[in-house]
Protein backbone atom coordinates (compact mmCIF):
# COMPACT_ATOMS: atom_id res chain seq x y z
CA UNK A 1 0.00 0.00 0.00
CA UNK A 2 2.94 2.23 0.67
CA UNK A 3 4.29 1.63 -2.32
CA UNK A 4 1.47 2.37 -4.41
CA UNK A 5 0.63 5.69 -2.75
CA UNK A 6 4.18 6.92 -3.53
CA UNK A 7 3.49 6.14 -7.25
CA UNK A 8 0.69 8.26 -7.16
CA UNK A 9 1.77 11.16 -5.22
CA UNK A 10 5.15 10.72 -7.62
CA UNK A 11 2.47 10.56 -10.48
CA UNK A 12 0.40 13.49 -9.26
CA UNK A 13 3.39 15.34 -8.59
CA UNK A 14 4.87 14.93 -12.45
CA UNK A 15 0.91 16.45 -13.77
CA UNK A 16 0.94 19.59 -11.68
CA UNK A 17 4.56 20.15 -13.19
CA UNK A 18 3.42 19.60 -16.40
CA UNK A 19 -0.22 21.58 -16.14
CA UNK A 20 2.25 24.89 -14.48
CA UNK A 21 4.56 24.40 -16.95
CA UNK A 22 1.71 24.58 -19.73
CA UNK A 23 0.02 27.55 -18.28
CA UNK A 24 3.72 29.18 -18.51
CA UNK A 25 4.09 28.60 -22.01
CA UNK A 26 0.29 29.41 -23.04
CA UNK A 27 0.33 32.97 -21.18
CA UNK A 28 4.18 33.20 -22.87
CA UNK A 29 2.80 32.75 -26.26
CA UNK A 30 -0.35 35.19 -25.36
CA UNK A 31 1.87 37.73 -24.75
CA UNK A 32 4.02 38.05 -27.41
CA UNK A 33 3.07 39.05 -31.20
CA UNK A 34 4.07 36.43 -34.01
CA UNK A 35 7.63 38.73 -34.63
CA UNK A 36 8.26 37.93 -31.47
CA UNK A 37 7.42 41.26 -30.13
CA UNK A 38 5.45 42.24 -27.23
CA UNK A 39 1.71 43.27 -27.98
CA UNK A 40 2.48 46.79 -29.23
CA UNK A 41 0.43 49.58 -27.17
CA UNK A 42 -2.12 51.34 -27.88
CA UNK A 43 -3.56 54.61 -27.65
CA UNK A 44 -3.75 56.42 -24.52
CA UNK A 45 -7.61 55.14 -23.10
CA UNK A 46 -7.70 58.40 -20.34
CA UNK A 47 -9.47 60.96 -22.14
CA UNK A 48 -12.68 59.79 -24.02
CA UNK A 49 -12.44 61.08 -27.80
CA UNK A 50 -9.01 62.03 -27.48
CA UNK A 51 -7.16 61.76 -30.85
CA UNK A 52 -4.06 60.67 -31.36
CA UNK A 53 -1.60 61.92 -34.11
CA UNK A 54 1.96 60.88 -35.14
CA UNK A 55 4.76 61.41 -37.12
CA UNK A 56 8.03 59.35 -38.85
CA UNK A 57 8.59 56.67 -36.08
CA UNK A 58 6.51 58.79 -33.10
CA UNK A 59 3.84 56.69 -33.17
CA UNK A 60 4.94 53.15 -33.65
CA UNK A 61 4.66 51.94 -30.15
CA UNK A 62 7.70 50.10 -28.24
CA UNK A 63 8.54 46.84 -29.09
CA UNK A 64 9.25 44.39 -26.43
CA UNK A 65 12.96 43.76 -25.49
CA UNK A 66 11.93 39.77 -25.83
CA UNK A 67 13.98 39.37 -22.00
CA UNK A 68 12.27 38.78 -18.81
CA UNK A 69 12.07 41.37 -16.46
CA UNK A 70 14.24 40.94 -13.26
CA UNK A 71 12.01 39.79 -10.72
CA UNK A 72 12.81 37.03 -8.74
CA UNK A 73 11.36 33.56 -8.58
CA UNK A 74 10.73 32.10 -4.77
CA UNK A 75 8.39 29.84 -3.09
CA UNK A 76 6.33 32.99 -2.08
CA UNK A 77 6.97 34.59 -5.69
CA UNK A 78 6.14 32.40 -8.05
CA UNK A 79 6.41 32.68 -11.22
CA UNK A 80 3.09 31.59 -12.34
CA UNK A 81 1.79 34.36 -9.37
CA UNK A 82 4.14 37.09 -11.77
CA UNK A 83 2.16 39.65 -13.63
CA UNK A 84 1.52 38.98 -16.77
CA UNK A 85 4.36 41.26 -18.37
CA UNK A 86 6.98 38.47 -17.20
CA UNK A 87 7.94 35.78 -19.01
CA UNK A 88 7.03 33.32 -16.01
CA UNK A 89 9.09 30.18 -16.65
CA UNK A 90 11.79 31.90 -19.14
CA UNK A 91 12.79 33.93 -15.49
CA UNK A 92 14.53 30.53 -14.75
CA UNK A 93 16.32 30.01 -18.32
CA UNK A 94 16.98 33.44 -19.16
CA UNK A 95 18.46 34.75 -15.95
CA UNK A 96 22.12 34.77 -17.18
CA UNK A 97 20.47 37.75 -20.03
CA UNK A 98 18.78 39.72 -17.73
CA UNK A 99 21.81 41.97 -17.17
CA UNK A 100 22.03 42.71 -20.95
CA UNK A 101 18.34 43.31 -20.90
CA UNK A 102 18.82 46.22 -18.53
CA UNK A 103 21.03 47.44 -20.78
CA UNK A 104 19.08 47.57 -24.03
CA UNK A 105 15.59 48.53 -22.39
CA UNK A 106 13.66 50.74 -23.96
CA UNK A 107 14.05 53.90 -21.83
CA UNK A 108 10.67 55.07 -19.64
CA UNK A 109 8.63 57.83 -21.53
CA UNK A 110 8.11 61.43 -19.72
CA UNK A 111 4.89 63.03 -19.57
CA UNK A 112 4.52 66.67 -20.47
CA UNK A 113 1.24 68.24 -20.51
CA UNK A 114 0.57 71.97 -21.64
CA UNK A 115 -2.99 74.15 -21.85
CA UNK A 116 -3.42 76.32 -25.07
CA UNK A 117 -5.78 78.55 -25.81
CA UNK A 118 -6.33 81.62 -28.21
CA UNK A 119 -3.38 82.96 -29.33
CA UNK A 120 -1.36 80.47 -27.46
CA UNK A 121 -0.39 78.39 -30.76
CA UNK A 122 3.19 79.61 -31.40
CA UNK A 123 4.09 79.92 -27.60
CA UNK A 124 3.20 76.27 -27.40
CA UNK A 125 4.80 74.94 -30.45
CA UNK A 126 8.22 76.86 -29.23
CA UNK A 127 7.70 75.42 -25.55
CA UNK A 128 7.49 71.98 -27.50
CA UNK A 129 10.83 72.24 -29.94
CA UNK A 130 12.53 73.47 -26.80
CA UNK A 131 11.66 70.00 -24.82
CA UNK A 132 12.58 68.14 -27.62
CA UNK A 133 16.01 69.67 -28.89
CA UNK A 134 17.58 68.76 -25.33
CA UNK A 135 15.65 66.01 -23.89
CA UNK A 136 16.94 62.56 -24.16
CA UNK A 137 14.60 59.83 -22.75
CA UNK A 138 11.67 59.38 -25.28
CA UNK A 139 8.53 62.28 -24.90
CA UNK A 140 4.78 62.20 -24.68
CA UNK A 141 3.40 65.29 -24.96
CA UNK A 142 -0.85 65.95 -24.09
CA UNK A 143 -1.96 68.91 -25.80
CA UNK A 144 -5.50 70.10 -24.57
CA UNK A 145 -6.52 73.00 -26.79
CA UNK A 146 -9.48 74.48 -27.87
CA UNK A 147 -10.73 72.39 -30.78
CA UNK A 148 -9.93 75.24 -33.49
CA UNK A 149 -6.19 74.56 -32.91
CA UNK A 150 -6.29 70.82 -33.40
CA UNK A 151 -5.78 70.49 -36.78
CA UNK A 152 -2.77 73.79 -36.48
CA UNK A 153 -1.10 71.75 -34.46
CA UNK A 154 -0.83 68.45 -36.28
CA UNK A 155 0.14 69.79 -39.09
CA UNK A 156 2.92 71.58 -37.11
CA UNK A 157 3.93 68.93 -35.56
CA UNK A 158 3.68 65.70 -37.95
CA UNK A 159 7.00 67.54 -39.32
CA UNK A 160 9.01 67.42 -36.67
CA UNK A 161 11.80 65.19 -37.23
CA UNK A 162 10.91 63.44 -34.11
CA UNK A 163 13.85 61.08 -34.31
CA UNK A 164 11.51 58.23 -32.99
CA UNK A 165 11.33 59.67 -29.62
CA UNK A 166 8.55 61.98 -29.51
CA UNK A 167 4.39 60.67 -29.25
CA UNK A 168 1.79 63.53 -29.05
CA UNK A 169 -2.42 63.59 -27.78
CA UNK A 170 -4.42 65.81 -28.65
CA UNK A 171 -7.33 66.88 -26.11
CA UNK A 172 -10.67 68.71 -26.28
CA UNK A 173 -10.67 71.64 -23.33
CA UNK A 174 -13.29 69.71 -20.41
CA UNK A 175 -14.70 70.64 -17.16
CA UNK A 176 -17.15 68.63 -15.29
CA UNK A 177 -20.08 69.43 -16.58
CA UNK A 178 -22.15 70.69 -13.73
CA UNK A 179 -19.69 73.43 -13.12
CA UNK A 180 -17.89 73.75 -16.79
CA UNK A 181 -19.23 77.64 -16.56
CA UNK A 182 -17.91 78.43 -13.40
CA UNK A 183 -14.04 76.56 -14.16
CA UNK A 184 -14.07 78.34 -17.70
CA UNK A 185 -14.46 81.72 -16.11
CA UNK A 186 -11.54 81.59 -13.47
CA UNK A 187 -8.90 83.46 -14.03
CA UNK A 188 -8.61 82.66 -18.23
CA UNK A 189 -10.72 79.90 -20.18
CA UNK A 190 -8.60 77.13 -20.06
CA UNK A 191 -6.38 77.93 -17.48
CA UNK A 192 -8.06 75.71 -14.68
CA UNK A 193 -8.01 72.56 -17.32
CA UNK A 194 -4.52 71.92 -14.99
CA UNK A 195 -6.50 70.95 -12.14
CA UNK A 196 -8.65 68.46 -13.84
CA UNK A 197 -5.38 66.41 -15.34
CA UNK A 198 -4.77 63.70 -12.55
CA UNK A 199 -8.67 62.79 -13.47
CA UNK A 200 -8.56 63.13 -17.24
CA UNK A 201 -5.12 61.24 -17.42
CA UNK A 202 -6.10 58.40 -15.19
CA UNK A 203 -3.30 55.93 -16.88
CA UNK A 204 -1.08 58.22 -16.32
CA UNK A 205 1.40 57.94 -13.32
CA UNK A 206 4.16 61.16 -13.22
CA UNK A 207 3.66 64.23 -15.38
CA UNK A 208 5.06 67.31 -15.31
CA UNK A 209 2.96 70.21 -16.77
CA UNK A 210 4.04 73.49 -17.67
CA UNK A 211 2.64 76.40 -19.10
CA UNK A 212 2.98 77.54 -22.76
CA UNK A 213 5.15 80.38 -22.13
CA UNK A 214 7.69 78.16 -20.91
CA UNK A 215 11.67 77.40 -22.59
CA UNK A 216 13.46 74.34 -21.59
CA UNK A 217 17.69 75.10 -21.27
CA UNK A 218 18.34 72.07 -20.36
CA UNK A 219 16.90 68.34 -20.84
CA UNK A 220 13.59 67.52 -19.49
CA UNK A 221 15.12 64.63 -17.96
CA UNK A 222 16.60 66.90 -15.37
CA UNK A 223 13.72 67.86 -13.54
CA UNK A 224 11.72 64.79 -14.11
CA UNK A 225 14.74 62.91 -11.92
CA UNK A 226 12.95 65.03 -9.01
CA UNK A 227 10.23 62.54 -8.82
CA UNK A 228 12.96 60.35 -7.24
CA UNK A 229 13.66 62.98 -4.42
CA UNK A 230 10.01 62.69 -3.73
CA UNK A 231 10.24 61.80 -0.13
CA UNK A 232 6.87 59.44 0.77
CA UNK A 233 4.19 62.54 1.52
CA UNK A 234 5.30 64.46 -1.49
CA UNK A 235 2.98 64.12 -4.53
CA UNK A 236 4.38 67.15 -6.25
CA UNK A 237 6.80 69.70 -7.22
CA UNK A 238 6.88 73.64 -7.59
CA UNK A 239 8.80 76.81 -7.51
CA UNK A 240 8.68 79.53 -4.93
CA UNK A 241 6.21 82.39 -6.28
CA UNK A 242 9.11 85.01 -4.94
CA UNK A 243 12.60 84.87 -3.77
CA UNK A 244 12.72 88.20 -1.85
CA UNK A 245 9.85 89.18 -0.23
CA UNK A 246 10.29 92.70 -0.25
CA UNK A 247 8.46 92.27 -4.05
CA UNK A 248 6.16 89.42 -3.28
CA UNK A 249 2.74 89.21 -4.16
CA UNK A 250 1.16 86.77 -2.06
CA UNK A 251 2.32 87.65 1.50
CA UNK A 252 1.60 91.46 0.47
CA UNK A 253 -1.72 91.40 -0.87
CA UNK A 254 -3.13 87.41 -1.13
CA UNK A 255 -6.84 87.12 0.60
CA UNK A 256 -6.26 83.68 1.64
CA UNK A 257 -3.86 81.20 2.41
CA UNK A 258 -0.86 80.73 0.52
CA UNK A 259 1.90 77.91 0.74
CA UNK A 260 5.52 79.41 2.31
CA UNK A 261 6.48 82.65 2.92
CA UNK A 262 6.15 83.81 -1.10
CA UNK A 263 3.85 81.48 -2.35
CA UNK A 264 4.41 79.14 -5.20
CA UNK A 265 4.10 79.32 -8.66
CA UNK A 266 2.08 76.62 -10.90
CA UNK A 267 3.91 77.53 -14.62
CA UNK A 268 5.90 74.15 -13.67
CA UNK A 269 4.16 71.64 -11.42
CA UNK A 270 5.73 68.25 -11.65
CA UNK A 271 3.14 65.97 -10.26
CA UNK A 272 3.23 62.02 -8.96
CA UNK A 273 -0.27 61.93 -10.28
CA UNK A 274 -0.90 57.98 -8.83
CA UNK A 275 -0.24 60.07 -5.25
CA UNK A 276 -2.38 62.35 -5.89
CA UNK A 277 -5.31 60.60 -6.97
CA UNK A 278 -4.65 58.36 -3.47
CA UNK A 279 -4.41 61.55 -0.94
CA UNK A 280 -6.93 62.72 1.21
CA UNK A 281 -6.14 66.05 1.43
CA UNK A 282 -6.72 68.53 4.90
CA UNK A 283 -8.78 71.70 4.23
CA UNK A 284 -10.42 74.22 6.18
CA UNK A 285 -13.74 73.57 5.19
CA UNK A 286 -14.46 70.15 7.24
CA UNK A 287 -13.18 68.21 9.36
CA UNK A 288 -13.34 65.32 6.89
CA UNK A 289 -10.03 64.86 4.79
CA UNK A 290 -10.90 64.94 0.89
CA UNK A 291 -9.83 63.55 -2.04
CA UNK A 292 -8.45 65.39 -5.32
CA UNK A 293 -11.74 65.29 -6.87
CA UNK A 294 -13.87 65.76 -4.19
CA UNK A 295 -11.97 69.39 -3.03
CA UNK A 296 -11.43 71.51 -6.06
CA UNK A 297 -15.32 72.23 -6.03
CA UNK A 298 -15.63 73.66 -2.47
CA UNK A 299 -12.62 75.46 -2.87
CA UNK A 300 -13.84 77.30 -5.73
CA UNK A 301 -17.09 78.23 -3.69
CA UNK A 302 -15.18 78.98 -0.89
CA UNK A 303 -13.03 81.27 -2.22
CA UNK A 304 -13.56 82.32 -5.42
CA UNK A 305 -14.36 85.90 -4.65
CA UNK A 306 -10.82 86.30 -2.96
CA UNK A 307 -8.39 84.54 -5.62
CA UNK A 308 -6.63 86.97 -8.07
CA UNK A 309 -4.77 84.48 -10.14
CA UNK A 310 -7.07 81.43 -10.42
CA UNK A 311 -6.10 77.99 -10.44
CA UNK A 312 -2.87 79.01 -8.98
CA UNK A 313 -4.18 80.46 -5.60
CA UNK A 314 -6.23 77.24 -5.24
CA UNK A 315 -3.05 75.34 -5.24
CA UNK A 316 -1.50 77.77 -3.27
CA UNK A 317 -4.88 76.82 -0.50
CA UNK A 318 -4.25 73.04 -1.03
CA UNK A 319 -0.45 73.05 -0.18
CA UNK A 320 -0.95 76.00 2.81
CA UNK A 321 -3.12 72.90 4.54
CA UNK A 322 -1.20 69.86 3.21
CA UNK A 323 2.63 71.56 3.14
CA UNK A 324 4.16 68.14 3.93
CA UNK A 325 3.46 67.18 0.14
CA UNK A 326 5.49 69.71 -1.69
CA UNK A 327 8.49 69.33 -2.86
CA UNK A 328 10.26 72.44 -3.38
CA UNK A 329 12.65 72.93 -6.30
CA UNK A 330 14.79 76.01 -6.77
CA UNK A 331 14.42 79.51 -8.96
CA UNK A 332 16.45 78.24 -11.61
CA UNK A 333 14.15 75.72 -12.50
CA UNK A 334 11.32 78.43 -13.04
CA UNK A 335 12.82 81.73 -13.78
CA UNK A 336 10.95 84.54 -14.47
CA UNK A 337 11.29 88.41 -14.81
CA UNK A 338 10.60 88.93 -11.71
CA UNK A 339 13.90 87.32 -11.30
CA UNK A 340 15.83 89.81 -12.76
CA UNK A 341 13.55 93.17 -13.49
CA UNK A 342 14.52 94.40 -9.75
CA UNK A 343 17.77 93.61 -9.43
CA UNK A 344 19.25 89.86 -9.63
CA UNK A 345 17.40 87.74 -7.03
CA UNK A 346 17.76 84.23 -7.97
CA UNK A 347 21.31 83.23 -6.38
CA UNK A 348 21.03 79.36 -8.09
CA UNK A 349 20.81 81.12 -11.68
CA UNK A 350 24.07 83.37 -11.23
CA UNK A 351 25.59 80.01 -10.27
CA UNK A 352 24.38 77.79 -12.64
CA UNK A 353 22.34 79.75 -14.83
CA UNK A 354 18.95 79.34 -16.05
CA UNK A 355 17.36 75.55 -16.03
CA UNK A 356 13.94 76.95 -17.16
CA UNK A 357 12.96 80.17 -18.37
CA UNK A 358 9.39 81.39 -17.57
CA UNK A 359 7.95 84.54 -19.96
CA UNK A 360 4.97 84.98 -18.28
CA UNK A 361 3.47 88.72 -18.49
CA UNK A 362 3.26 88.24 -22.13
CA UNK A 363 7.47 88.98 -22.23
CA UNK A 364 8.53 86.89 -25.18
CA UNK A 365 5.85 89.36 -27.60
CA UNK A 366 6.40 93.08 -26.54
CA UNK A 367 9.39 95.52 -25.78
CA UNK A 368 9.41 95.25 -22.26
CA UNK A 369 12.20 92.46 -21.33
CA UNK A 370 13.96 92.23 -24.55
CA UNK A 371 16.24 89.48 -22.90
CA UNK A 372 13.39 87.35 -22.51
CA UNK A 373 12.07 87.65 -26.05
CA UNK A 374 15.79 87.21 -27.72
CA UNK A 375 15.96 83.80 -25.81
CA UNK A 376 12.46 82.97 -27.26
CA UNK A 377 13.03 84.28 -30.84
CA UNK A 378 16.18 82.26 -30.50
CA UNK A 379 14.50 78.87 -30.27
CA UNK A 380 11.41 79.69 -32.34
CA UNK A 381 13.40 80.39 -35.29
CA UNK A 382 15.88 77.51 -35.12
CA UNK A 383 15.93 74.55 -37.46
CA UNK A 384 16.15 70.90 -36.31
CA UNK A 385 19.72 69.92 -37.84
CA UNK A 386 21.27 73.03 -38.00
CA UNK A 387 24.07 73.07 -35.51
CA UNK A 388 23.23 74.20 -32.38
CA UNK A 389 25.85 76.35 -31.41
CA UNK A 390 26.45 78.58 -34.89
CA UNK A 391 22.54 78.65 -35.70
CA UNK A 392 21.30 79.39 -31.94
CA UNK A 393 23.90 80.11 -29.70
CA UNK A 394 26.06 82.56 -31.22
CA UNK A 395 23.20 84.68 -32.60
CA UNK A 396 21.28 84.73 -29.33
CA UNK A 397 24.37 85.89 -27.52
CA UNK A 398 24.80 88.49 -29.78
CA UNK A 399 21.07 89.77 -29.23
CA UNK A 400 21.25 89.47 -25.35
CA UNK A 401 24.55 92.09 -25.61
CA UNK A 402 21.68 94.16 -27.18
CA UNK A 403 20.10 94.28 -23.63
CA UNK A 404 22.18 94.78 -21.44
CA UNK A 405 20.60 98.57 -20.74
CA UNK A 406 17.68 96.53 -18.95
CA UNK A 407 18.20 95.04 -15.51
CA UNK A 408 17.94 91.41 -17.00
CA UNK A 409 20.12 92.22 -19.82
CA UNK A 410 22.76 93.56 -17.18
CA UNK A 411 22.97 89.50 -16.56
CA UNK A 412 22.53 88.04 -19.77
CA UNK A 413 24.85 85.68 -18.73
CA UNK A 414 22.79 83.71 -16.76
CA UNK A 415 20.52 83.20 -20.14
CA UNK A 416 22.87 81.31 -21.76
CA UNK A 417 25.56 79.57 -19.32
CA UNK A 418 23.15 76.51 -19.06
CA UNK A 419 21.93 76.82 -22.32
CA UNK A 420 25.96 76.21 -23.79
CA UNK A 421 26.26 73.26 -20.96
CA UNK A 422 23.49 71.94 -22.82
CA UNK A 423 24.72 72.19 -25.93
CA UNK A 424 27.74 70.90 -25.21
CA UNK A 425 26.37 67.63 -23.33
CA UNK A 426 23.78 67.44 -26.53
CA UNK A 427 26.98 67.29 -28.90
CA UNK A 428 29.05 64.63 -26.32
CA UNK A 429 26.11 62.38 -26.36
CA UNK A 430 25.88 62.14 -30.05
CA UNK A 431 29.87 61.50 -30.56
CA UNK A 432 29.35 58.87 -28.29
CA UNK A 433 26.19 57.61 -30.23
CA UNK A 434 24.21 57.06 -27.17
Amino acid sequence: MRRLARVALLCLGCGVCSLLYGFSQLALSLEREPGGARERQGPDPAAPGARRQTAGSAGRGEAGDGRCKNLSVSFWNSYWMLPSDVCGMNCFWEAAFRYDYMKTRPLEKMHLAVVACGERLEETVTMLRSAIIFSIRPLQFHIFAEDQLHESFKDILDDFPYEGKVNYTLYPITFPMESAAEWKKLFKPCASQRLFLPLILKNVDSLLYVDTDILFLRPVDDIWSFLGKFNSTQIAAMAPEHEEPRIGWYNRFARHPYYGVTGINSGVMLMNMTRIRRKYFKNDMTPVRLQWGEILMPLLKKYKLNITWGDQDLLNIMFFHNPESLYLFPCQWNYRPDHCIYGSNCKEAEEEGIFILHGNRGVYHDDKQPTFRAVYEAIKNYSFGDNLVHSLLQPLELELRKTMHTYCGKVYKVFIKQLTKSIRDLYARRSKGS
